[in-house]
């Protein structure tokens, strides 16, 4: 099966179970406080890091932060807290 397919198969048990993408198809969770605050859950890694770019592997791709002074505050093995001025978020 492919992994298109796999993935389309398994949002949908997910869905009809009303169980959250985030735990069983394993995404990024992502929370904003205000534009200077984000906790993002289950990243897979830091790639890029400086104090105007973050970029994290996820299972979904990669997520880049850009903005002024970031900071990564707290880093554990499934999620992580940015700090700074946060102007954008994309998904590459």
């Amino acid at each position: 099966m492919s992994t298109n397919k796999l993935f389309a198969l398994k949002a949908a048990i997910s869905e009809a179970l009303e169980l959250p993408g985030e735990i069983t198809l394993n995404l990024p969770k992502i929370i904003m406080i205000g534009h200077s605050r984000m906790l993002i859950e289950n990243h897979k890694g830091v790639i890029e890091f400086t104090p105007l770019k973050i970029r994290l592997n996820s299972g979904i791709g990669v997520i880049k932060i850009e903005g002024i002074d970031l900071n990564l505050k707290n880093i554990a093995s499934d999620d992580i807290i940015v700090t700074g001025k946060i102007k954008t978020v994309s998904f590459m």
